[in-house]
């Protein structure tokens, strides 16, 4: 079959792999109708240092089973499928408790062994803890919103979730890519009347006013700052949720926090250091809080209302491509040509 592998910073080639089979009896095998390219994934696409085996690539994805081991319960052939972005065996203790990132058994795609979704097909290890069935066919118009609870949606919604986010609580949102503006629609969703999103891509904060943001910032740093303090009151706002992962960013999110407010980060980190002091956090009652999201833990919360067409999280793609194309995708969303691509093996 035919898979994404990355050799080093902009080097992306699809390649000819071996076929994914069983290897353990919770194994299955999904068919892969749509993955994507992640904002994640641009980060080693950055900074990933020349290797000769090359990395898997991809871990957002939706398909079909194809085959099943022999201890796989809850599926079954041609069922339709939603894969969060970490494996879980659904069973441990941190699974029970929502927290499938963590899972005692588990881990992420394209690591360890196990392939990346960037390709044609997968094995799926423990198939009945990880896939959530959707009742939709290869056709459905409803795909690219259901590929968004692989990740994006569910990690925005993480967000809003881990900060607080409630009818009471004003928000901001930094960034206005995938996840900030899935943020800035799940803080509607839980009732946010003041959602102030700040990006200052117009397409993509147009679409963020389509979720609910009631302001947008395109102002960074100080000017930004004192923008965002402008509509909040003076003091900021309630919550901050961060979705980019890069230290201006946290600076920012500081810069925008009113005291006794909660940070929500959920870009990956790309730095160590930042301030945690008393000036910073500590004296004005600041929590920081985020992380991975585990995802499956709330597919089933945001799958009902992508199936009755209450929300429409899939706009946020805005360029489809096929699986030889992918090193192309990779390119458009590193100069900010695209939003979010999705791929068709």
């Amino acid at each position: 079959m035919r898979a994404t592998i990355m050799y080093g910073a902009g080097d992306v080639r699809v390649e000819n792999v071996p076929d994914p089979a069983i290897q353990d009896p919770t194994d299955a095998i999904v068919r892969i109708v749509n993955s994507c390219i992640c904002g994640s994934d641009l980060h080693p696409y950055h900074g990933m240092e020349a290797t000769t085996q090359g990395s898997p690539m991809g871990h957002e994805f939706i398909g079909v089973v194809e085959e099943t081991g022999r201890d796989v319960s809850t599926l079954k052939r041609g069922d339709f499928v939603i894969a969060p972005f970490a494996w879980s065996d659904g069973t441990c203790d941190f699974c029970r408790e929502g927290l499938q990132t963590s899972c005692r058994h588990g881990g992420f795609w394209a690591g360890n062994g196990i392939g990346g979704a960037q390709a044609e097909a997968i094995r799926v290890p423990f198939a009945d803890g990880t896939l959530v069935k959707a009742p939709v066919g290869e056709d459905s118009e409803l795909l690219p919103s259901l590929l968004t609870l692989s990740d994006v949606y569910g990690t925005g919604y993480h967000a809003a979730i881990k900060a607080g986010v409630n009818a009471r609580t004003t928000v901001t949102v930094i960034g206005d890519g995938a996840v900030g503006l899935m943020a800035v629609l799940s803080a509607k969703q839980l009732g946010a009347e003041q959602i102030i999103l700040m990006g200052r891509h117009k397409a993509r904060t147009d679409l963020g006013i389509e979720y609910g943001a009631t302001d947008v910032v395109a102002e960074r740093g100080e000017a930004g700052i004192e923008r965002v303090r402008e509509l909040s009151g003076g003091d900021g706002t309630h919550t901050v949720l961060e979705c980019v992962g890069h230290r201006p960013a946290y600076d920012q999110a500081l810069g925008v926090i009113r005291p006794g407010g909660v940070i929500s980060r959920v870009g990956v980190p790309q730095y160590e250091d930042a301030p945690i002091g008393f000036g910073s956090m500590f004296g004005p009652n600041i929590t920081l809080t985020g992380g991975p999201a585990p995802v499956r833990a709330y597919i089933e919360t945001l799958l009902p209302g992508v199936l009755d067409g209450t929300v429409n999280p899939g706009k946020v793609f805005d360029r489809t491509i096929s699986l030889n194309e992918v090193p192309a995708g990779y390119r458009a969303m590193d100069s900010r040509e695209a939003l979010k691509v999705l791929v068709r093996p």
